[in-house]
């Protein structure tokens, strides 16, 4: 018996409020809940208490001499509308309208939702450890007046008085607009496109053009990022990457390759998958079994019909 089949063995012998708690905790993916827990509070501690690390800059640097746009394109509250909430509505009407069952859903949803958290986690621990200055640094620095312009100097020129501007300044790399963006609407597009089959053969054009329609809108939120003068192109082609491969990372941890025939069906969770599993082990056996009983038949019933030959057939 497999490793496998020997988890699935003791889960299902245990009783009483052990084998409860056993079975929720493979059934519901309360492990990943844990973790999406765990990473929504590193997220929050990151956010409102650490620093970036401040790297020295000069005065003379063209690379941070734009200026600092009060009004984004796109806000963080209408980042977290499009890249967030978008995305889990169009989830939502779809759970609503095609009535898939309760386990495609729910793996569906906690995608996204991981997706979005766990990128935001490393997008944030990446920028404060880096601290590299934005475009716009000296606007927000508002540098004192007798600084020297050619040589390298410390945020403590700055006499910017809001906390969030001034310290904001050094987290420019990666973008996290464009992580954040494409964590939600990269995830969207692979689910689109895996429930659309968009990787079969002679796949209609509109399938194709449904599943890249969130990819164009994040590829937008990023670009918005350098018209803002928030970051540069290589910050946002990082952040782009990020969110993009913690999506698919996310993606494949419950659905198969878009390239498989199943490919719009989740993995069944673990207990499930293990009771499947040992099923078939046991069917497999049993059909052992079987063969190997009537092979014993067959071989016993011919030294029977041997020994009732007659004696001068067996001499013969």
């Amino acid at each position: 018996m497999s490793t496998l089949a020997n988890v699935r063995a003791s889960s299902v012998q245990r009783t009483g409020y052990q084998g409860s708690v056993v079975r929720f905790w493979q059934r519901s993916y309360a492990s990943d809940y844990v973790g999406l827990a765990l990473l929504i509070v590193a997220y929050l501690l990151i956010v409102l208490f650490v620093e970036p690390f401040h790297r020295m800059f000069s005065l003379d640097n063209i690379a941070i001499q734009y200026p600092h746009a009060l009004v984004e394109r796109v806000s963080v509250t209408w980042l977290f509308v499009y890249a967030g909430a978008v995305p889990l509505g169009v989830l939502v009407a779809w759970a609503a309208i095609s009535r898939p069952g309760g386990h495609k859903s729910h793996v569906s949803i906690l995608g996204l939702f991981i997706s979005l958290i766990l990128t935001s986690f490393i997008t944030d621990v990446i920028k404060n450890a880096v601290g590299r200055p934005r475009p716009d640094l000296i606007d927000r620095c508002q540098p004192k007046q007798d600084t020297p312009q050619h040589q390298l100097v410390t945020f403590e020129i700055c006499t910017q008085e809001d906390h969030h501007t001034l310290h904001d300044g050094w987290r420019s790399f990666p973008s996290g607009h464009s992580s954040f963006a494409f964590a939600g609407l990269g995830y969207l597009a692979l689910f689109i496109a895996g429930q659309c089959h968009v990787f079969r053969p002679r796949t209609d054009l509109a399938r194709v053009l449904l599943a890249l329609g969130p990819l164009l809108g994040a590829a937008m939120i990023a670009i918005s990022r350098c018209e803002d003068y928030r970051h540069d192109v290589y910050d946002v082609t990082t952040g782009s990457l990020i969110g993009m491969l913690v999506a698919l990372f996310t993606y494949r941890r419950y659905y198969p390759p878009l390239r498989s025939s199943r490919c719009d069906v989740p993995y069944p969770n673990r207990l499930d998958d293990a009771e499947e599993k040992g099923y078939g082990k046991r069917r497999d056996d049993e059909e052992s079994r079987v063969a190997a009983a009537s092979e014993f038949e067959l071989e016993s019933l011919d030294e029977e019909d041997h020994e009732r030959m007659p004696l001068h057939n067996q001499r013969a």
